[in-house]
């Protein structure tokens, strides 16, 4: 049965962030997500999973200025230097928190960059973060992402991903897969996961509803055919990885994160003291 995590940067919004680990703990959750710690001390957060009980399961490598619009330095000629303290402030948090996976974001290409340029710099900071991080044995994770959310971005397909790592030849880098960004740029999810999840190459998945972004099982996917595929496609070649809940609640407020959770149940997610 896949592992479900919650992520914080979008559950639990009701709650202070370091308040949300014990908010997933209590819903049954088993492993949580976001998109950036580094606001908090990471001792503070290795306290708040080891009183509940959590696995670490993902975040991301600072993208540089977010509030200007930044999605990442990776493939941006001329940042090699704060991406490569990024990742060395990512790797430090990793360490501290007995993470496995670390999401490196691409970036949005600027104006007037060719595309070629642009993925030539991105293959030579993966290369250089791959054996950074291979010596703590953690593995990258790089995921396609649509380009209506997220216009300007450099990956935004499940093929363009796959192909830069079989350029690349890291076997600590693997495609971080979002059957939300996969429906809304290409379709066809069920069989990109049977076609892609045998290769080795896909470490993660993450889940939403399409196109509001709400609930898995809300829209136009079907969240138990999807994560009975990952599961049976998962037993014949060996995944081990998790699945991250990476969505908005349509309930907002208090509770809204618990109250639309029934879909969850029915994977393993079920509230402490009542499994």
């Amino acid at each position: 049965m896949p592992r479900l995590a919650a992520n914080l940067s979008m559950l639990y919004a009701e709650h202070a962030f370091l308040d949300r680990f014990a908010a997933a703990a209590c819903d049954g959750f088993r492993g949580v997500e976001y998109l950036f710690p580094y606001d908090h001390p990471a001792e503070q957060i290795a306290q708040r999973l080891a009183e509940h009980g959590l696995t670490q399961v993902l975040f991301n490598a600072p993208p540089g200025d977010w509030a200007a619009g930044e999605r990442g330095l990776a493939c941006l000629p001329g940042r090699e230097a704060q991406f490569q303290e990024g990742l060395q402030q990512a790797l430090h948090y990793a360490q501290a928190l007995r993470c496995e996976r670390l999401h490196v974001m691409a970036g949005v290409v600027p104006p007037g960059l060719a595309h070629a340029d642009a993925r030539a710099c991105y293959l030579r900071n993966l290369r250089w973060a791959a054996g950074q991080a291979g010596r703590q044995g953690v593995r990258l994770m790089i995921e396609p992402i649509n380009g209506r959310d997220m216009p300007g971005y450099f990956l935004q397909r499940q093929q363009d991903a796959h192909a830069v790592l079989q350029e690349l030849g890291a076997s600590n880098v693997q495609v971080q897969f979002d059957l939300y960004h996969c429906q809304v740029m290409e379709g066809d999810v069920a069989t990109k996961i049977r076609h892609y999840l045998p290769t080795g190459r896909v470490g993660h998945f993450q889940i939403a509803g399409v196109p509001e972004r709400h609930e898995p099982d809300q829209g136009e996917l079907q969240v138990d055919y999807l994560l009975g595929v990952i599961d049976e496609v998962a037993t014949t070649c060996g995944f081990d990885g998790w699945v991250g809940c990476e969505y908005r609640p349509a309930i907002a407020g208090p509770g809204g994160t618990s109250q639309g959770l029934a879909w969850a149940r029915r994977w393993g997610v079920v509230p402490r003291g009542a499994d």
